[in-house]
């Protein structure tokens, strides 16, 4: 998701930050997709990482619904917070899509399953492509910023702070890559 720290931004939050939404995330590396809830709705998703900028293109669909197209960007506040991140998101016509995604990119798909937790919603995404094997869950913990008292899967690892487990760098890492990085997380 978050392709690394843009100085600009955390030296000017006032105007740098201004329309981004502030996200509470924790993140989660899970073994094995092992849910003890059903997922509420299930979304496909397929980004693109623009080159040489923090910017990600999203086409997000879902079974009914006609296709979703964004302009986002992540970008951490503080390296003192790390869960803390700032979130933009413009909204696109198909047309503006397809314009952008001719932009040089590195891509990710995957399979987001959202779950009800509480008064939160739980996201476990199952990815494909060069990232098949990988399952990570994110939560937004909101404004209260608490953490429900259980999860309804196996954890490997906790990897909030883990930049490697970022859509950015997850859409440059190689499958041979991945692999010795879920080997050292103890995932085979």
């Amino acid at each position: 998701m978050i392709q690394g720290i843009n100085s600009e931004a955390v030296s000017e939050p006032s105007t740098r930050l201004k329309y981004a939404h502030i996200e509470r995330e924790r993140r989660w590396l899970l073994a094995k997709q092992t849910l003890s809830i059903a997922a509420v709705r299930t979304l496909i998703i397929k980004d693109r990482y623009l080159i040489g900028s923090t910017l990600r293109l999203r086409r997000v669909e879902e079974t009914g619904q006609p296709p979703i197209f964004k302009l986002g960007q992540k970008i951490r506040i503080s390296s003192a917070f790390p869960s803390n991140v700032a979130h933009t998101t413009m909204y696109l016509t198909e047309a503006e899509f397809k314009t952008l995604a001719t932009l040089p990119a590195k891509t990710l798909e995957k399979a987001r399953l959202l779950l009800t937790l509480g008064e939160m919603t739980l996201a476990i995404d199952e990815f494909g492509g060069h990232l098949a094997g990988l399952f990570l869950a994110e939560i937004d913990l909101g404004v209260a910023g608490s953490m429900p008292e259980s999860l309804p899967f196996e954890v490997a690892a906790e990897v909030t702070n883990d930049e490697r487990f970022t859509g950015g760098a997850l859409a440059n890492i190689t499958a041979d890559k991945l692999r010795h990085l879920l080997v050292a997380h103890q995932i085979q």
